[in-house]
């Protein structure tokens, strides 16, 4: 499995707008996607304009895949001039704990 994290400081005032286009394309990235394993939005406590996403695919074709789609695009025209600065950490991963949601 193949793994980003990506870190984003969004500009001041942009965290509404941020979610709105975000949160839509996290949902619609898990329930459509087969290759997209997790999708998580994840808000800093300390610093609310710092967002992380938390996603695993099934590999990096899964993520290439995921760039394809309309809910990608959707979101990526809306955020992209409320970012002002983003980072990746790129992963393989070793291993998860899917009881942590409920899973079986």
């Amino acid at each position: 499995m193949y793994c980003i994290i990506v870190q984003t400081r969004l500009k001041p005032g942009t965290r509404e707008r941020f979610l709105e286009a975000m949160l839509p394309n996290a949902e619609a990235s898990v329930r459509d996607e087969p290759g997209c394993l997790v999708f998580d939005v994840i808000e800093d406590r300390d610093t609310p304009d710092l967002i992380h996403l938390y996603e695993i695919y099934a590999d990096k074709q899964a993520l290439a895949a995921h760039k394809e789609t309309a809910h990608y695009a959707a979101s990526r025209a809306v955020v992209n001039e409320l970012i002002a600065e983003q980072s990746v950490i790129r992963a393989d991963v070793l291993a998860t704990n899917p009881g942590a949601r409920g899973e079986a």
